[in-house]
């Protein structure tokens, strides 16, 4: 037997293990089906199903080198576990739900060249900064990026200082004296009392951009050698790159409301992985690969995405059509409590139509959480993880975990809801 043979089955061993190991979902809610729209379903579920987003995490962690294996290893419950949390945030903070998603179809027609593929750049070109006179009248200064060419430069150097940091914070004033002494340097007379910002760019999703962001801030975790922050930062950046591996989460049209399909959203990536991700699923991706541009790769991760909302809507609209009516919706026990949801052969139907796509992108997807995590390691000098100690969790952290399962157990989305 070729020594590839063997190394395929040790790694399929180790996945089996980490399989087993699985904890049972501490903070899933049940899905819940009604009948509408020609029996499609509703779900109440988050992104990918909590299901998949714990598979993906436990999963990436299995592929690391050694080298990573070592700190990532004995976290992997807690990978898994908080592999979730950007779903519970969603029922805490309105800010969370825009980096869950970007509707590409706001912004023209693929490969959407006029989209910024930078996040400053994006969010310069999406924003409005308003100013309030001595007089008490509201003026717009400029809006997007609506500047004469020459002041560009200057003004993305003021616009990066003084309000990136700002984004997904509640508050949008702005320091007034900042911006007049721009205002001056530009040869302007106003003299703003106040200040303050409007952005846009959420409104459609920042996806693509936060996982940027992240990319940067989990590299110098590694670099700072904080274990505490690693983890989070790597469990939380699974999540969103699951989520970019989602053709609906790339649409205005994430949940078939659009074509009458409500509930479609659900359908493809809670129920049909939960029913056979592990009965059939291959599991095997691979080694992480190190990525040289990660800005443009997870646009790449988007943008292979979007390409395949065609095929999620069509396939299901045509499957419905033919599929006979009794044998589309089921009743299911989830959690002690009786819903209706796509019955089993209906789900498998709709998964031999799209030809093994779920598959694919999650398998797609747990590869890509382990390159981002494999990269960050590298371009932070490949720090010896193995001589870092256990994260501890202080007390102020484990009372903000506690009251984020409160509010995802006793709340309703703040934002917009993929599902329904």
């Amino acid at each position: 037997m070729s020594r590839s043979i063997f190394a395929r089955l040790a790694a399929l061993g180790l996945i089996f293990i980490g399989l087993c190991a699985l904890k049972p979902q501490r903070f899933s809610k049940p899905l819940r089906f009604e009948t509408t729209n020609h029996q499609s379903p509703i779900n109440q579920s988050p992104d990918w199903g909590f299901f998949a987003h714990k598979r993906i995490n436990r999963l990436a962690v299995l592929t690391l080198p050694p080298e990573m294996m070592v700190f990532f290893k004995p976290n992997i419950d807690y990978l898994t576990d908080h592999a979730v949390d950007p779903d519970m945030r969603r029922y805490a903070s309105k800010n969370e739900a825009p980096r869950h998603y970007i509707d590409l179809d706001n912004y023209g027609a693929p490969p959407y060249p006029d989209l910024p593929r930078q996040w400053v750049d994006a969010l310069m070109a999406h924003t409005d900064i308003w100013a309030v006179k001595a007089s008490g009248d509201t003026v717009l200064l400029w809006r997007g990026g609506g500047l004469q060419e020459v002041w560009q430069r200057d003004y993305k150097n003021w616009f990066s200082k003084h309000l990136m940091s700002r984004f997904y914070q509640d508050d949008e004033t702005l320091d007034a004296d900042s911006l007049q002494n721009f205002l001056e340097f530009m040869g302007r007379k106003e003299r703003p009392q106040a200040a303050f910002y409007r952005e846009h760019l959420s409104e459609h999703g920042v996806l693509p951009w936060n996982l940027q962001r992240m990319q940067r801030q989990l590299t110098e975790a590694f670099r700072q050698r904080d274990s505490r922050r690693i983890l989070k930062l790597a469990g939380d950046m699974g999540h969103y790159i699951g989520d970019a591996h989602v053709p609906l989460h790339t649409t205005s049209n994430y949940n078939g409301q659009k074509t009458e399909q409500h509930g479609i959203h659900g359908f493809w990536e809670s129920r049909i992985p939960e029913l056979f991700a592990d009965e059939s699923y291959d599991y095997f991706v691979g080694k992480p690969e190190y990525v040289e541009r990660t800005d443009e790769w997870f646009w790449q991760s988007v943008l292979e995405s979007n390409k395949l909302v065609d095929s999620v809507l069509t396939f299901e609209k045509r499957l419905r059509r033919t599929f006979p009516l009794d044998r589309q919706m089921c009743p299911d026990m989830r959690s002690g409590v009786m819903s209706v949801m796509p019955c089993r052969d209906f789900a498998a139907a709709y998964q031999d139509a799209m030809n093994g796509m779920v598959e694919r992108r999650m398998r797609a997807a747990i590869h890509a959480v382990s390159s981002a995590w494999y990269t960050a390691w590298i371009d932070a000098g490949e720090p010896d993880l193995s001589k870092m100690g256990a994260p501890v969790i202080s007390e102020e952290e484990r009372k903000e975990e506690q009251q984020l399962r409160k509010n995802f157990e006793q709340g309703k989305i703040l934002g917009r809801a993929e599902e329904h």
